[in-house]
């Protein structure tokens, strides 16, 4: 991955925790991180 990629993957995920904030408050993000937490539980169990 070259440095220029990396940079727009960034700014497009930081413009869209941006929005996520702006228009809902943050909702749509916090469903995302609980969902990766049951992830993370879940893989750890089967490790």
């Amino acid at each position: 991955m070259t440095d220029r990629i990396a940079l727009w993957l960034g700014l497009i995920l930081a413009a869209a925790i941006l929005a996520d904030l702006a228009l809902n408050g943050g909702s749509a993000l916090m469903f995302l991180l609980r969902k990766f937490l049951d992830l993370v539980d879940w893989l750890a169990f089967w490790r």
